[in-house]
């Protein structure tokens, strides 16, 4: 078979969740597949020896050029050019335009669901416009769609009136090289960083369902009962003036001095990072997995994070479970955390057994299975 897999963005520098699946999905399938041909359609970038190619897998350059366009406009063309038997696209969009079997990677549709509409930046705004208009349509021509919980496989499933013959439940995994480390190589890495010796640790970003103002109302809560009990918050790839508007709404820009703003921490410094937190949150209101809350299980930091849509299937016993809409529970959970050692060793612990359930090698021997169904089809 010639099967085309599109991923944009795994050169890009600032690689982020759905970048780092596709990633390694294809550096997954590299090690078990060395009879099909595969041509993997990428936008150029700095980030290009990321991956090497092998006999059987073509890193395929298209023009450099806006998402839309791109994908529209250049994708279609390669696959005629190349040929292909099918093509795989692993970011939840896909051309409208093929006359070959498509699969998608449809990790969400939370930008269909209201409570998310007209959220965000403007720039996250665009993004789920063009996902609006792209996804019904492409979701209905593809011959599968893969998404990467239980959870959110009912919601698709619910939305689109589809079943479970077209909606496939693949899950992400966790990269090797997030593991408990040498403390000396960790508390270096910290270092490096600027970090103190004790932090607590939220990763996200602007959007709105991360939840940035839930946790700063709960350490806003803790301060002012003197309940804080740990000089600071670590946010990787945060700016300084959207936090201090925040902060500022809420009447709490006091925090800002307990706060550190990293910057963007590239993905091989990130398991340190979890190293060294005495414990990370992630009380997102809605998720379709959770990777971080997985990374940070196998880096032995002990996690809180929502009890609503998929994050509970994901961390098990292994993570504290709060009400994402309730800054008080949020803001009661952190002190219990840092006040009971025995609760902290036996979520760690719950989380060690959690990690090895979820493979990217199972992920791409899930999805060549289903290229394989389509070949026999042909037959």
């Amino acid at each position: 078979m010639r099967i085309g897999i599109e991923a944009q963005r795994i050169f890009r520098p600032k690689k982020h969740g759905m970048d780092m699946v596709a990633l390694e999905l294809i550096k997954n399938l590299q090690e078990i597949d060395t009879v099909n041909e595969y041509f993997i359609f990428v936008q150029p970038d700095v980030d290009d020896k990321v991956i090497e190619p092998t006999p059987n897998f073509h890193f395929i350059p298209l023009k450099k050029s806006p998402y839309p366009v791109w994908e529209q406009y250049h994708l279609p063309r390669a696959v005629k050019k190349y040929k292909l038997d099918l093509l795989h696209c692993t970011s939840n969009t896909a051309p409208v335009n093929l006359n070959i079997p498509l699969l998608i990677t449809l990790h969400d549709i939370i930008y269909l669901e209201k409570m998310m509409i007209n959220q965000g930046t403007w720039y996250q705004r665009a993004g789920s416009l063009y996902r609006r208009w792209n996804v019904p349509v492409v979701a209905k021509k593809a011959r599968y769609l893969f998404t990467v919980s239980r959870y959110e496989q009912e919601r698709i499933m619910q939305h689109f009136g589809y079943d479970n013959s077209k909606v496939k439940v693949v899950y992400n995994g966790v990269r090797p090289h997030f593991r408990v480390m040498d403390k000396v190589l960790a508390h270096r890495t910290r270092q490096e960083y600027g970090l103190p010796p004790e932090y607590m640790l939220f990763l996200g970003n602007t959007d709105p369902k991360k939840n940035l103002i839930g946790v700063m109302k709960a350490l806003k809560i803790l301060h002012e009962k003197n309940e804080i009990g740990i000089p600071a918050l670590v946010m990787p790839d945060f700016g300084k003036e959207h936090l201090i508007e925040l902060l500022t709404g809420i009447n709490a820009g006091f925090l800002m001095e307990k706060i550190h703003l990293t910057g963007y921490v590239p993905n091989q410094d990130l398991p340190a990072i979890y190293n060294c937190a005495t414990l990370f949150l992630y009380p997102s209101l809605r998720e379709s997995f959770g990777l971080p809350i997985l990374e940070a299980m196998a880096c032995a930091c002990p996690v809180i994070t929502s009890n609503t849509s998929s994050m509970p299937e994901i961390s098990g016993e292994g993570a504290l479970l709060i009400d994402p809409s309730e800054p008080e529970e949020l803001a009661d959970a952190i002190y219990k955390m840092l006040n009971d050692t025995n609760l902290c060793v036996r979520l760690i612990e719950a989380g060690k057994k959690r990690v090895p359930l979820f493979s990217y090698r199972k992920a791409a021997e899930a999805v060549l299975e289903h290229y394989k169904i389509i070949e026999s089809d042909k037959a």
